[in-house]
């Protein structure tokens, strides 16, 4: 779902990369983890001399690519053009990265008060037995 939802961030920040619709950006968030899943480790191997001759910048051609394959899966996700190619991933990531860390802190900021309200209302009550 925090997938999805940074792929409609992509969608709005990066030209070229286009979404029709929330199911489009739900399957295409699918897809991205499938493609990174499978094809990323295998590229990422085969591109080890690249990536350490270049400092590691090929690895945003990599990130590129498979953000591209994955598009070619899923009707209602686009990405055209170089820029969309190597910024789109760069975007997704910051994006997803921020939604996780604010979603992680609501839940646990959730978690935390629900967790402390029971057990003032238990001490509560032996004290007032004890009384």
């Amino acid at each position: 779902m925090i997938t999805a939802l940074s792929l409609l961030v992509v969608d709005i920040v990066v030209p070229g990369v286009t979404l029709a619709n929330f199911p489009a950006a739900l399957l295409a968030g699918v897809s991205i983890g499938v493609v990174n899943t499978l094809v990323k480790p295998v590229l990422s191997l085969l591109s080890l001399p690249i990536n350490f001759l270049t400092l590691g910048l090929f690895g945003f051609v990599v990130n590129g690519f498979c953000f591209w394959l994955a598009s070619l899966f899923v009707p209602g996700f686009a990405v055209s053009g170089l820029l969309a190619f190597l910024l789109g991933p760069v975007v997704l990531t910051f994006a997803s990265t921020l939604l996780n860390r604010y979603f992680a802190e609501k839940q646990a900021a959730k978690t935390l008060n629900a967790g402390s309200t029971p057990a003032v209302t238990l001490e509560t009550k032996e004290v007032e037995k004890a009384s």
